[in-house]
């Protein structure tokens, strides 16, 4: 029988997909790229004459550390009869399944090439039935962007090491997610707030009706604007004398429609607002549910390929869900015709939706199989696809238009009338709260309760970005890629240009400095709609339309015209330094030590750096004082940049909590308050004492498992000690009855393992 090769990209889909293949298959991993272009030079050759026709020959060489690996590859190559290459289904998979063609002597116009989109028997075992020859166009592709990423990077990275500092980096999609996040926190800081008042009544049909409430929305037959406390003063005291009269009655059905099932960049953005997950920890966690999980005696990847920009679900997947809905909810929840979703305009297309590879493993039953973040991630995917082919849902809304003296008031309630994909509720976000308002005929004269007080108000700026709203504004803008959009967000905050407080990513000094500059010197390549037009084309180049000398020509020669210019006319940029009150301990003599920014914000490092390397976190004291000793509290950092409060004198001193400290004493019990913050932003205040009723659930909860354990631990301690007494007492009757027969041994035996297992 013959001998198959088969080469994934990493080991964990390896051994899943070893146990679907029988003894005649061989599954190895490659472990990403093999070959790549060397770290140490460009790497990229310019042929710009007739002969070549502005050729970009890249010079690829195979990684450093990846030689016994390739021997390994090249061994069992030799070994098989044939080799089919299974990496990933896109064009970095097809580039990777090019570079081992190479490596290992296969043509690349040989059926040598197999793809599938999720990890299971059925696929894996159809995709081998029809292999296919490597697609030289999602290569090229592939190369142009290599390419054109490594000459913005090498090229114009120096130049920021010249002129600014060393270790900076640009790049044609980084330096436009820093711009687009430097542009939003100017908006910000420019923002003027504009005052402004509303005013809401409460009203009902008679005396005795049900209240609901209306609010003031028109004057005199347009759009009411009270921009002063006076403004709404004069109307409060016009509405409070007021007779009200229904003018306008409005019944009727809405529906809401479910989401589409997920691609790489809506479940980025879900997992950051839902779970707090970074995108780079989401993309993990699917990696992870996509590879394989081991399901006691077999393995099966748990969702399908999570690097898409497609809503589509296969006919299979959605007649699978629309079975699983009708048995677990009801006929009634799943729609008479399927739901189908558009993909956007500019949207590969290529592979599905993410979705489980069965809906009938339902996050219930693969709880014990996954870790507390698989789960939660694949509980948020398997939702979200059969939300997606379930029902609208229905609600019954009311608007009135109610009239009172040269005034209009508006009352708008609604009540869900049949859930549909809501059903899901629990795990599913439905942001509408019931509001009830009763239909009133036009007409109708009714009572004013209560003239609620008038609130003011202000216009509020944009909010700071966050890793879900970037993703989301890097997506529509059409900048990068599924794949690039959480190693982009990676590189600003390793590169120092954005830190991240809370959830909120907000641009540093030093990212402002490099965007203006990069900004005012390179126009076309920090530039939204160049860099979205690139993307077009690169897409263009796997669809034929373009070659890749065609693309990478057309963008270098203005590139190559700037550089030249800014190398000379840019000046040097001196960053200026904040010198601290903090003396250099380790110098010693006198120097003080600067602020300096880096990948977590600011810290002070000594000015003697490279002869000195000393460095200290600024402390800030939050003037609370501590619980434990009555020093002050500081804020401080954790490696990973998380803010978290502390002793100054720690390590003496080893008072630690994640919850902000507060100069407020509980109510109940004299405890120090402290502030945590929810994931969604908002602030609560609880006590300190985790015995306190007041105190945070999650304290209660575990000093209430530690009461549990000490008492369950004193049980167990008279258990044992009971159980030693009765041993004794059974001794001695032992040995007084020596002549007990064996029928009696034996059932003593047997009552006393019942009794160490009832006590156990």
């Amino acid at each position: 029988m013959a001998k198959t090769l088969v080469i994934v990209e990493s080991p964990t889909k390896s051994k899943t997909i070893e146990k679907f293949l029988g003894k005649n298959y061989t599954v190895k991993a490659s472990m990403g790229h093999l070959r790549d272009l060397p770290k140490s030079t460009l790497g990229v050759t310019f042929l710009p004459d007739e002969e070549h026709a502005n050729e970009f020959e890249p010079k690829y060489i195979n990684i450093r550390g990846k030689g016994d690996l390739i021997k390994s590859l090249k061994a069992e190559a030799k070994k098989a009869d044939k080799v089919l290459l299974a990496t990933d289904p896109d064009r970095e998979g097809e580039a990777i399944s090019w570079h081992l063609a190479f490596i290992l002597g296969i043509d690349p116009t040989s059926a040598c090439r197999i793809e599938f989109h999720e990890i299971t028997a059925a696929a894996v075992k159809d995709a081998i039935k029809h292999p296919r020859c490597i697609d030289m166009d999602m290569v090229d592709a592939q190369q142009a962007r290599r390419i054109l990423d490594r000459i913005v990077g090498y090229q114009l990275s120096p130049l920021l090491w010249r002129k600014i500092r060393k270790g900076l980096s640009a790049g044609r999609v980084q330096s436009v997610a820093t711009k687009i996040v430097a542009d939003r926190d100017r908006e910000i800081e420019d923002f003027v707030p504009v005052e402004y008042w509303t005013l809401r009544a409460k009203l009902r049909e008679s005396s005795k009706a049900p209240l609901f409430e209306a609010e003031a929305v028109k004057y005199k037959g347009k759009k009411l604007e009270l921009h002063t406390e006076a403004e709404a003063r004069a109307a409060e005291e016009a509405l409070s004398k007021a007779d009200y009269i229904v003018s306008d009655a409005v019944k009727k059905e809405r529906k809401r429609h479910p989401v589409p099932p997920f691609t790489t960049s809506s479940m980025q953005q879900e997992a950051n607002k839902k779970l707090n997950f970074s995108a780079k920890k989401t993309m993990m966690l699917a990696q992870q549910l996509y590879e394989g999980v081991s399901l006691g005696k077999t393995s099966v990847g748990l969702i399908t390929y999570m690097r898409t920009d497609s809503v589509r679900l296969a006919e299979v997947a959605i007649s699978e869900i629309r079975d699983y809905i009708k048995q677990n909810f009801g006929s009634e929840f799943c729609p008479a015709k399927e739901n189908h979703y558009s993909t956007k305009k500019n949207a590969q297309d290529a592979h599905e939706a993410i979705r489980p590879t069965s809906v009938m493993r339902t996050p219930a039953e693969m709880q014990e199989y996954l870790t507390g973040d698989q789960l939660k991630l694949y509980t948020l995917i398997w939702n979200r696809v059969v939300a997606s082919q379930m029902t609208d849902a229905v609600y019954d809304v009311t608007t009135l238009a109610i009239d009172a003296a040269d005034y209009q008031l508006r009352a708008t309630g609604s009540v869900l009338k049949f859930p549909g994909f809501l059903q899901l509720h629990s795990k599913y976000d439905d942001k509408e709260k019931d509001a009830k308002v009763p239909y009133i005929e036009p007409g109708t004269k009714i009572v004013l309760y209560k003239l609620m007080p008038a609130e003011q108000h202000f216009t509020e700026p944009p909010a700071h970005f966050t890793e879900a709203t970037l993703i989301k504004e890097l997506e529509e803008k059409g900048i990068g890629r599924p794949s690039t959009f959480a190693p982009t967000i990676v590189t600003l905050l390793t590169r120092g240009y954005v830190v991240k407080e809370a959830k909120k990513l907000l641009v540093t000094e030093l990212g402002i400095m490099t965007v203006d500059m990069l900004t005012e010197y390179f126009k076309g390549l920090i530039n939204i709609g160049f860099t979205a037009q690139m993307e077009e084309k690169l897409d263009e180049v796997a669809e034929k339309k373009h070659t890749k000398d065609e693309v990478l020509s057309e963008f270098y020669g203005p590139f190559k015209k700037d550089l030249d210019h800014a190398g000379v006319v840019i000046p040097i940029v001196e960053i200026p330094l904040e010198v601290s009150d903090v003396p250099c301990d380790k110098c010693n003599d006198g120097t003080m030590m600067v602020i300096r920014e880096g990948r977590f914000g600011k810290f002070l490092a000594c000015p003697n750096f490279p002869k000195c390397r000393n460095t200290k976190p600024i402390l800030h004291p939050i003037g609370v004082k501590c619980p434990k000793c009555g020093a002050d509290i500081l804020e401080r950092k954790s490696k990973t940049g998380k803010v978290f409060y502390g002793c100054e004198k720690y390590p003496e001193c080893d008072y630690t909590t994640w919850d902000k400290p507060l100069n407020e004493e509980c109510p109940d019990c004299g405890a120090m308050m402290v502030e945590h913050v929810e994931r969604n932003g908002s602030k609560r205040k609880f006590c300190s004492n985790p015995e306190c009723s007041k105190a945070r659930p999650v304290y209660a909860s575990k000093t209430a498992a530690a009461k549990t354990t000490e008492a369950n631990t004193t049980a167990t301690k008279k258990t044992t000690a009971a159980k030693k007494t009765t041993a004794k007492k059974t001794t001695a009757t032992k040995t007084a009855a020596k002549k007990t027969t064996a029928a009696k041994k034996t059932t003593a035996k047997k009552t006393t393992t019942t009794k160490k297992g009832s006590n156990e």
